[in-house]
């Protein structure tokens, strides 16, 4: 299946890049994106991972690595879910996130809150706040960075 797909993709690549040959200005732009597109899929199917990045995640550090919330109980936390669900929270558990997210300034916690709580990609919390990505990114890292030097030196672990 994995070599008849990247088969597939070559062959689409091929048409589009004939199909760019051929048109005019305006159908250049479309057709350039459908190139790019192409080349992508294939440089990932062929690959493994990502194209672009500079490691593989296998080779990263263990801060970017590492979620120091669960996903589940942050969004559990955020909801505020009781009844149905498998990431109910424990009046601990939620003592613990909120003594973890009180150490944050207002605009680390809600950028943090929004990223893995509600599950927003950064891009959409910097149209929401008004703010660049690069921001979100900074105060999301300050955020895990706080948290992480709080969890290290603290009697409350997230667990």
């Amino acid at each position: 299946m994995g070599s008849a797909t990247v088969q597939n993709y070559k062959m689409s690549l091929r048409i589009a890049e004939r199909a760019y040959r051929r048109a005019d200005a305006d159908d250049k732009k479309v057709i350039s994106g459908m190139v790019s597109d192409c080349e992508y899929v294939i440089e990932w199917l062929e690959t493994g991972r990502r194209p672009g990045n500079k490691r593989g995640i296998e080779r990263r550090a263990a801060y970017q690595r590492e979620k120091l919330v669960d996903p589940l109980r942050m969004q559990a936390y955020v909801k505020n879910a009781k009844a149905g669900s498998p990431s109910n929270l424990t009046d601990w558990q939620r003592f613990q996130i909120e003594d973890a997210l009180s150490r944050l300034s207002d605009r680390e916690r809600e950028c943090y809150v929004l990223a893995h709580g509600e599950c927003f990609p950064f891009s959409d919390i910097a149209d929401m706040l008004g703010i660049s990505k690069g921001s979100v990114e900074e105060y999301i890292e300050r955020a895990q960075r706080k948290i992480s030097e709080d969890l290290q030196s603290s009697l409350f672990l997230i667990g």
